[in-house]
């Protein structure tokens, strides 16, 4: 359980001030973005854009890219054997 706060603590403190609060209303407390703007006196719809900016940066602090990245062109996979094959082919 410690280890578990000690982590919370971590990301919050990567966060930063300006965000950790939202993600706090919006992760631990199950706050509504409405409920939030309402609380805070923003905008209609800001919450959507801070709490985008909130995840990116919590999501650096994990380690994940903003860009998913991967092969080109994945092999497909299919149910069908190695040799096997779909054809355009009415006869």
């Amino acid at each position: 359980m410690i280890a578990a706060r000690q982590r919370v603590h971590h990301a919050l403190d990567a966060v930063g001030p300006e965000f950790s609060g939202l993600l706090l209303d919006i992760c631990c407390f199950l706050k509504g973005l409405e409920d939030i703007e309402r609380e805070r006196a923003w905008p209609a719809r800001s919450g959507k854009v801070v709490l985008q900016l909130a995840l990116d940066r919590l999501a650096r602090h994990y380690g994940f890219a903003s860009v998913a990245r991967g092969p080109a062109s994945s092999r497909v996979r299919t149910w069908l054997a190695d040799d096997g094959g779909f054809s355009a082919d009415s006869s």
